[in-house]
Formats: C-alpha cells, sequence, structure tokens
C-alpha cells in the first residue's frame, strides 16, 4: 500500500515537472519555478519518457513538443488542475473554509443570535454552505436524532438521549400586552395573581411553565396559538394577553407591545447548544459552534448587567 501511494506521488510530480518545462520552454526557468536544479528536472523528464518508450520534445532545446509530448501536456494539465482543486477542497474543509453546515434552531434564536453571529463573521463562511432552519424544540431534537441536522439550538426535554448538549442561554418569561390593557400601566413583575382574571393566549412555550399557578391557568385559556405572528397579531388587537421568553418577543419584532417579567422565579426557558454525541462535527461546523457559542455568551453577559443596573 504504501509503494502504491508512493508511485502515485511521483506521477504527479513528473508530470507537473514536465508540464512546467513544456509551458516555460526551457530547463531554466521550469527549474526555478519548481524549485528544483536544471540537472534535478532534466533527470526527471529522462525518467518519464523512459517510462513511455518515446521522447516528449523534439530537441534538447525542450522548445518544442512532439505529438507524444502534446497529448501528454493535455493530459497532464487536465490530471494536475483536478489533483489541486482536490488538495485545495481537502485543505479547505480542513481549515473550515469550505463545507457544509446544517442548523436548525428555535424561531427566536434564529431572529435574535444567528443574525449577530452571521453579521460579524459572515466574511469568514464565503466559501460554506449554510442551510438554516427556524423550528420548535421537539422537531429539532427528531432531526438531530435522524442526523438531518448538525447543530441543535432547543430547549431540552426528556427526549435528549445520545446527544452532546450545552447550555448557552437562561430566558425569561414574561407576560406580552398591548400598551393600552391595564397590565401595561406598571412595569415591575407580574404575579400570577394578577393573571387570574385574564384571558389568556396560551402557546407551547408557556404551556412548559410547570408552576401549579401556571397550569391552571392554562387549563382555563379558552384560546391556544402556536404561530408567533398570531399570537402577536391577538395581543396587539387586545384580545388577551400571552405569556412568552422574552427572546421571543424580541425576535418578533412586535413594536409596541409591553413585556413585564413574571414573578414567577422559576419561570425561565434554558436554550441549549446541541449535536449528536457520536457524529463528530465537520471543521466548519466546530466553527459555527464556536462564533454561536460567543455572541450567545455576549448576549448572557448583557442580561446579567441589564438585571444589575
Amino acid at each position: 500500500m504504501k509503494l502504491k501511494a508512493l508511485a502515485m506521488v511521483l506521477k504527479i510530480e513528473m508530470l507537473r515537472g514536465f508540464a512546467t518545462v513544456a509551458r516555460s520552454g526551457n530547463l531554466s526557468d521550469a527549474a526555478q519555478t519548481l524549485g528544483r536544479t536544471p540537472s534535478a528536472v532534466s533527470m526527471m523528464l529522462k525518467q518519464l519518457e523512459t517510462h513511455l518508450g518515446e521522447p516528449l520534445f523534439e530537441t534538447d532545446r525542450k522548445s518544442k513538443l512532439t505529438a507524444l509530448g502534446s497529448y501528454v501536456l493535455e493530459q497532464a494539465e487536465r490530471e494536475l488542475h483536478q489533483f489541486d482543486n482536490t488538495v485545495k477542497a481537502i485543505e479547505g474543509f480542513a481549515k473550515a473554509t469550505h463545507g457544509h453546515v446544517r442548523i436548525a434552531t428555535v424561531p427566536s434564536v434564529a431572529g435574535t443570535i444567528i443574525p449577530q453571529v452571521f453579521s460579524r463573521h459572515i466574511n469568514d463562511y464565503g466559501n460554506l454552505d449554510i442551510e438554516l432552519r427556524d423550528m420548535d424544540s421537539s422537531s429539532i431534537l427528531h432531526e438531530l436524532s435522524r442526523d438531518r441536522i448538525d447543530i441543535g439550538i432547543a430547549t431540552v426535554g426528556q427526549k435528549n438521549v445520545g446527544l452532546h448538549s450545552q447550555h448557552i442561554l437562561s430566558d425569561m418569561f414574561g407576560v406580552i400586552c398591548a400598551p393600552t390593557h391595564a397590565l401595561a400601566q406598571d412595569r415591575g413583575p407580574v404575579t400570577w395573581d394578577a393573571l387570574t382574571n385574564e384571558r389568556l393566549i396560551a402557546n407551547s412555550l408557556s404551556a412548559g411553565i410547570t408552576a401549579e399557578p401556571s397550569t391552571q391557568l392554562h387549563d382555563r385559556a379558552l384560546l391556544s396559538a402556536h404561530n408567533l405572528a398570531s399570537i402577536m397579531g391577538m395581543v396587539q388587537a387586545n384580545i388577551g394577553v400571552t405569556i412568552l421568553p422574552e427572546m421571543a418577543v424580541r425576535a418578533s419584532n412586535s413594536a409596541g407591545l409591553v413585556f413585564r417579567p413574571l414573578a414567577e422565579p422559576h419561570a425561565r426557558r434554558e436554550i441549549h447548544l446541541l449535536r449528536r454525541a457520536v457524529s463528530p462535527l465537520s471543521p466548519a461546523a466546530r466553527l459555527l459552534e464556536r462564533h454561536i457559542l460567543e455572541i450567545a455568551a455576549e448576549i448572557s453577559q448583557d442580561t446579567l448587567m441589564g438585571l444589575r443596573a
């Protein structure tokens, strides 16, 4: 196996040396281009001609090709072009400048963290093929289990066996209401008691809050929606109030709506970066993962400073 690999390297170098001489028209210039001595280049040509059994040049001056030489040059240049492109592709993949990365994330992250990642690092992704999808956490876990995505950003449930999970953000839940709503007149945290008589627009995210008052509130809810635009439209029309994580509100660009955090200390959504534990990420995916973690850390720090202010 080693001898076969060595023979392939020599063949490529012979073809490269011959093609360089043929394009240069003389040994001296070709030797300088190749970084070798003229005698070494001449010996390489002789080895190639001996192997073929026919001369490649009509004279020793190397200025005119024989018919065989013209044919070999045509084939050599095609082979060298393919070989060089293959080497560039391999090196590009290893250096994370080439590749295909599939990401799936919850909509709130798709509308906040990911745009900042692309805005700051877009020049690093010039030759990357990045496929971005937004979906709910359950669908992301399903896609990861089927190896249909490389990176997932979601809340973690019970179905995370076989996944590597890294916590990146803690997102507080709050009440969202129209600016004319009674709850919009204050800015402090909202207690569960304050929501007792409110018309709740339930959603899949708020339904995940396990506190008993939240469960009772959702059991009484007459309206339920899953699409963020629909939820915000109903809140904007003052049909009712809803409960959502702060990032989801920020990503929806719902200008004018009021967000008040819940007084419930455990009403937070924990967001994780996920990938299959048994499948190592490609260099390109690792690069993107690192950039996502950097931006998420900055957002977390800004949020923490805002809470302390």
